[in-house]
């Protein structure tokens, strides 16, 4: 069976991995153009990218999908399925009807529950319990095709952006191993349609939903840290000084009357900050054009000592926290 593939971060490469351990037959892999990356902007390819040439497999990189011209450069292909995970482009109808059987989504969440771009951080957000992947036909709508399998994942209390893709990207490698040794089996694959009740969008970071309003409570300041972790991290500003918050954990109710982002401690076990609803001890940050830090190295380097107060940031918009999706 030939399976072509589509996708570009580490969350696609661990699927496309796994369809390789499996002995599928991939003819041709799509991924996003590199991107300059770090402080010298250099080009760096995409883990599929990096995956894909380091296993000698035909490699297409159009920076859209819109043209004929790149139509038409992947459709030479023959093929009997077509994989997409995280591949960042959206196909026209052309390249969906391209395969024998289709286009099969690997899609973190919990389908119709966080379609679009960030299902994972937005779970992580919402304060989810649980999300997990969907395998999905494509169609020409957004993430609205019909499912042919869910593999439920629950949220631990200290899970990360970062952590939790990499437990789904693990979940959606062996769901999609396992739909396509069933359509290999049975020459097709069973589906059901979405439910129209419980759909919601996820839509990508916004830069403004770094910025941490202390007086919201401090398991939502919490969530979203670890939202935003690794990127783009939650920023917060003391002193005149920007620094992005990596880890905190909820800590004594603060002090009767003490201001959201007013500090209450700080010492080697961390920085206390008062919310609009209880207080958070800050175990990891990292200032402005400086490296990850524990607490007691930040304290120590600044002097920041109880009475230091946290700007407060205007909220960001209340949307996608559990809007009706559009299709």
């Amino acid at each position: 069976m030939r399976v072509g593939f589509a996708g570009t971060p580490a969350f696609a490469a661990t699927a496309l991995q796994a369809l390789l351990d499996a002995g599928f037959d991939v003819p041709l892999v799509l991924t996003q153009p590199d991107r300059p990356k770090g402080r010298g902007l250099t080009l760096q390819p995409s883990p599929v990218k990096a995956l894909a040439v380091a296993r000698g497999l035909s490699l297409l990189q159009p920076p859209t999908v819109k043209t004929d011209e790149a139509r038409m450069s992947a459709l030479v292909v023959p093929l009997d399925v077509l994989v997409v995970a995280a591949y960042g482009l959206i196909l026209p109808p052309t390249l969906l009807a391209w395969p024998c059987h289709g286009c099969l989504n690997i899609h973190a969440s919990l389908l119709p529950r966080w379609r679009g771009a960030a299902p994972i951080q937005r779970a992580l957000l919402a304060g989810d319990a649980e999300t997990g992947v969907t395998i999905m036909q494509m169609d020409v709508g957004l993430d609205t095709g019909p499912i042919v399998d869910v593999i439920r994942v629950p949220i631990a209390s200290q899970d990360t952006a970062a952590t939790l893709t990499q437990k789904l990207a693990v979940a959606g490698a062996a769901a999609i191993v396992a739909a396509l040794c069933r359509l290999r089996a049975d020459g097709a694959l069973a589906s059901t349609p979405q439910p129209a009740r419980g759909a919601t969008y996820a839509t990508k970071i916004d830069k403004a939903e770094a910025a941490i309003d202390w007086r919201a409570n401090a398991a939502a300041i919490g969530r979203q840290m670890r939202a935003l972790d690794p990127t783009p991290g939650a920023t917060a500003t003391i002193g005149g000084l920007p620094v992005k918050i990596w880890k905190a954990e909820p800590t004594m109710t603060a002090l009767p009357g003490a201001p959201p982002g007013a500090v209450l401690a700080a010492d080697a076990a961390g920085v206390v900050v008062a919310c609009g609803e209880g207080a958070l001890r800050i175990t990891e940050l990292q200032p402005a054009s400086g490296r990850r830090m524990d607490a007691a190295a930040f304290v120590a380097g600044r002097r920041i000592a109880a009475g230091a107060r946290f700007d407060t940031q205007p909220l960001p918009p209340a949307t996608n926290r559990g809007s009706a999706a559009s299709g």
